[in-house]
């Protein structure tokens, strides 16, 4: 029996290696660049590049996920997220933003989809908790999905408050911040302000924390004291977006100074948006809304 050259056999091996980490390496210039597209809202530019690629990773069916949720194509985002989840099992990251991509789908879907794509999100927001235990954003993501579903698809406010406890421990003032929601919900609205307030405490640099106690100060028509809030927050960041945005968010929902909320929305859609803000889109329609469209 010919047994061959074992020699041969192991050059044959590290050439298809080099071959390989050549093929993955390729990726990374282009990979970069289309990270940029993607963080300055170019998503569609972002996806030209990507999908280009010839050899596609983890990352780079990652990043495809990330540039459909954020252009509106949920089924795509979805589609391709679960390339990269089945490539990288263990990622945590690409679990949580299936997750979302599954949550917003079950917002937008019908109501004999919708139970199905929430009990998807939740098992994968669930399992990038797991992956990633101190992962806070997964963590807020598995609280509100805990908070907000009924037990039926596996929500429950005793599992929020589990949750918010672990978010405690991570970081106090997000702790401080679910207590408040889930005191809301369960309509202790005095022990919720006080959470909001010792949010503020706790994080008081934080522009986020005035903008949820001033959110719930105009649900209980407390227009005064959350006006104040905002004025702490602008003095915090000035030129700060969430806070603009959020700031006419609440006007035009509330129908509180309108004039103002025009003028915040107008000022948003013309700065420099990252994927982390709020699209134009969405302010465009608060906009139309704060014009009585």
């Amino acid at each position: 029996m010919k047994v061959g050259n074992p020699q041969r056999g192991r050059m044959k091996t590290l050439a298809l290696v080099l071959a390989l980490a050549g093929a993955v390496r390729a990726t990374g210039p282009e990979l970069d660049a289309a990270r940029k597209l993607y963080n300055s809202t170019d998503f569609e530019g972002s996806l030209k590049v990507l999908l280009a690629i010839e050899h596609k990773d983890g990352a780079v069916w990652e990043l495809i996920g990330r540039n459909h949720y954020m252009a509106g194509d949920h089924k795509k985002a979805t589609e391709a997220l679960e390339k990269a989840e089945a490539l990288e099992p263990g990622n945590a990251e690409y679990a949580l933003w299936l997750g979302r991509a599954y949550g917003r789908r079950a917002e937008t879907s019908n109501p004999f989809s919708a139970p199905g794509f929430a009990s998807k999100a939740r098992q994968y927001f669930e399992k990038s908790v797991r992956l990633n235990p101190s992962n806070l954003d997964a963590q807020s993501d598995l609280f509100e999905y805990y908070l907000e579903a009924p037990g039926f698809l596996g929500g429950g406010l005793d599992k929020a408050e589990a949750t918010a406890e672990q978010m405690s421990r991570i970081n106090p003032a997000e702790g401080y911040w679910a207590m408040a929601k889930l005191a809301e919900k369960r309509k202790e609205f005095s022990r919720a302000e006080e959470q909001l307030r010792r949010a503020i405490e706790a994080a008081p640099q934080q522009v986020g924390r005035f903008i949820d106690l001033a959110r719930f100060l105009v649900k209980q028509g407390r227009f005064q004291e959350a006006d104040q809030n905002f004025a702490r927050a602008e003095s915090i960041a000035p030129n700060s977006l969430k806070l603009m945005y959020a700031r006419a968010e609440i006007y035009v929902k509330s129908k509180h100074r309108l004039d103002v909320a025009k003028d915040l929305l107008q000022r948003y859609m013309n700065a420099n948006l990252t994927p982390e803000d709020p699209p134009r889109s969405e302010a465009a329609k608060l906009l139309r809304q704060a014009q009585g469209g």
